[in-house]
């Protein structure tokens, strides 16, 4: 099949690309290459994709509309996935409108082109940070999602009540993925594992907020990739589908919600123990309050997505934070 996939040369997107054309799936990846964190680090996902024939790579901007429009009316894709996106909850503090600009412009792009170019299915990348600060765990699709603790989420917010429109008004299939916490090799170096082995190794001390009275339902990048495939790939009835998994709701829409965790959160102080454990080092800490945005705790229901396509995530975090330090002693030699 021929998939388009945004943000190939982001963490989740280099990822899935890579799956994808390892099961001979013909790719075409876009990516701004934006600066928001080392673009070495995105140049050299890009290389290792531009191993398979079967990959096409496209260095655009999302909300250049027209562009994006050109890029669809040339390849044609069966199969849409949206991971680029402006990332991160603090970021939001200095730079505000580039996250309307990517997510909200960039996505009205996406969405505008699977209108003109009718796609099989649309899948996008949401966030657990939607849940704002739910105190009922887990957090479950069926709950209100109505109060977002930061820019970034409520970005990612209007993004699941755009493509609601859309396939409501064109019938374009379109799935939402509400992420929890991913980490593993390659990973971001604003996420928390990057920067906590970096520090550490360079015994230089790690900020633990909230004194480490925090939780989240850390998911490795395996497992995460695993359930965007399946969902990605799944057949998709367009009249069969109910609006925001309410059965409530008197009519239906090619529409669907799922969250895409681990389903076990862990404590911050434990993730952290891992970390000391796999580099042998113990870290010096400063303990600090909750950032403003911040929630203390993550814990994703995915018995949805479980029952809708297999998905069982399975990698513990002992295995996941081990696999990250072997990459990333090899990848800046240390």
């Amino acid at each position: 099949m021929k998939l388009l996939v945004t943000g190939t040369a982001g963490f989740i997107g280099f990822f899935v690309a890579r799956h994808l054309l390892e099961n001979g799936h013909s790719v075409v990846g876009i990516d701004n290459f934006n600066n928001y964190y080392d673009v070495s680090l995105k140049e050299a996902r890009s290389r290792q994709l531009k191993n398979y024939k079967l990959f096409a790579e496209l260095r655009i901007d999302l909300k250049e509309k027209d562009i994006v429009l050109e890029a669809f009316s040339k390849h044609r894709p069966e199969i849409v996935i949206n991971l680029a996106a402006q990332a991160g909850v603090r970021y939001g503090f200095e730079n505000p409108y580039s996250y309307i600009d990517s997510n909200i412009y960039g996505f009205l792009s996406i969405l505008e082109s699977c209108r003109r170019y009718p796609v099989r299915h649309l899948v996008y990348a949401s966030t657990s940070s939607v849940y704002g600060a739910n105190v009922k765990m887990p957090f479950s699709e069926h709950d209100p999602a109505d109060h977002p603790l930061s820019i970034y989420s409520a970005s990612k917010r209007a993004n699941e009540l755009m493509a609601h429109s859309y396939s409501y008004l064109f019938a374009i299939p379109s799935t939402g993925l509400r992420f929890f916490n991913v980490y593993g090799p390659w990973g971001r170096p604003d996420l928390a594992l990057f920067s906590f082995t970096k520090n550490i190794l360079a015994g230089k001390p790690i900020e633990v907020f909230n004194r480490g009275d925090m939780a989240r339902d850390f998911t490795f990048i395996d497992d995460i990739v695993t359930g965007v495939v399946k969902i990605a790939l799944s057949k998709y009835p367009v009249q069969s589908q109910r609006i925001c998994n309410d059965p409530a709701t008197s009519h239906a829409a090619p529409y669907r919600l799922y969250n895409i965790g681990n389903n076990k959160p862990e404590n911050l102080m434990r993730y952290i123990e891992c970390i000391e454990s796999e580099l042998g080092i113990r870290a010096e800490k400063i303990m600090l309050p909750i950032q403003p945005g911040e929630v203390k705790k993550t814990w994703a229901d995915i018995e949805d997505l479980s029952a809708d396509v297999g998905y069982s995530p399975n990698t513990p975090i002992e295995y996941g934070i081990k696999e990250f330090v072997k990459w990333y002693r090899q990848y800046y030699k240390m």
